[in-house]
């Protein structure tokens, strides 16, 4: 019986000890912890760190990009073109080349002589020569020298306008005909720049327009001309601007535009990297509230120099907003705010007016 005894209060001493165990371990301080590092409870929310920038009034542009053409300028009412390939009126082979390429010459200047199947240009010339000498006598009608002076130009490649040579494209003793490019002359005072815009955008375009040449240096010009048909072979609609007397831009120079068809002033706009867009195209913003963030749909509009235009109800100039880390960040997350984003909002920031 003793024995038994003895044993009972073993038991009773470690099962009083076994619970004040439980009770220091459940009245332990909550940032306790052993050797190999510290817990946390459930209840605390851990910080995420982000940048932050603020909505700017500003100025956006919307454009439609495309790629062109430098060009002789089109003709135009009461101006002809600036310039271009020319060709021989009949058929003929070639007597003599009067010009080299990158020649100076005049409007009217004899650039290529002709022989044609019935007279070589030097009798043909000659003969002009005779019929005025006789009519100068009054020994041959106007019309013989009209007739003689029209078999001439027949033989003759005239520069159309003054400007460069910019091709000859023959050598005597080459056959011509009306389809052979004979040379090139362009009046590099007066150029243009051609392309093609889609169809489906053509209605935004209106003559006027500001029309931006990324060139060195960069050339801002109007729109000059809309085409009023639609190209089936590409569904385009051709434009042209004229260009600038001085500019260093040069015939078949190949150049990226841009076309600005509408101006939003005073716009109210976020960084662009704080515009989080989801896979259904629905667009929000995380506003900074404290010390944590309010999710904010928002309705986009023009995008420009890293800025994109947004609308909300509640939203005003100067509200802070998460910039980098905002995509995939729920509602109502604690933030930490490691560095302003103030001076890299600024940056590409178009003037508000």
């Amino acid at each position: 019986m003793k024995s038994k005894n003895i044993l009972i209060g073993i038991v009773i001493v470690l099962c009083a000890g076994l619970g004040f165990f439980a009770i220091i371990r459940t009245h332990a301080p909550s940032g306790g912890g052993d050797d190999d590092g510290e817990s946390t409870p459930d209840n605390v929310q851990p910080l995420v760190t982000v940048q932050a920038g603020t909505l700017q009034r500003v100025t956006l542009h919307h454009y439609i990009d495309a790629y062109g053409a430098v060009e002789a300028a089109p003709a135009m009412a009461g101006l002809p073109a600036g310039g271009g390939a020319l060709a021989a009126s009949t058929p003929g082979t070639v007597a003599r080349v009067n010009v080299i390429a990158g020649q100076r010459v005049k409007k009217g200047q004899v650039l290529v002589e002709l022989n044609s199947s019935g007279a070589s240009f030097d009798y043909v010339k000659a003969e002009v020569g005779r019929q005025e000498k006789l009519f100068a006598q009054q020994n041959t009608s106007l019309k013989n020298v009209q007739d003689a002076d029209a078999q001439l130009a027949s033989l003759e490649v005239v520069a159309p306008v003054s400007g460069i040579v910019t091709s000859v494209n023959v050598q005597p003793g080459q056959a011509v005909d009306s389809t052979t490019a004979v040379a090139e002359v362009i009046d590099f005072s007066r150029l243009a720049l051609t392309t093609k815009i889609p169809a489906a955008q053509a209605g935004q375009l209106q003559t006027g327009q500001n029309v931006q040449i990324q060139a060195q240096p960069p050339v801002t010009v109007p729109l000059s001309f809309i085409g009023s048909t639609v190209n089936p072979d590409d569904d385009t609609v051709p434009v042209w601007a004229l260009l600038p007397a001085d500019t260093r831009l040069r015939p078949g120079q190949y150049v990226q535009l841009q076309i600005i068809t509408a101006v939003h002033t005073n716009a109210l706009a976020a960084p662009a990297e704080s515009v989080v867009t989801d896979e259904s195209g629905n667009s929000s913003i995380s506003l900074v509230n404290n010390d944590e963030t309010v999710l904010t749909p928002v309705q986009t509009g023009f995008r420009e120099n890293d800025w994109v235009e947004v609308n909300a109800t509640g939203l005003k100039e100067g509200d802070s907003v998460v910039t980098i880390g905002a995509y995939g960040l729920p509602d109502k997350t604690k933030i930490k705010i490691a560095a302003s984003a103030a001076d890299t909002s600024a940056t590409n920031l178009p003037a508000a007016q």
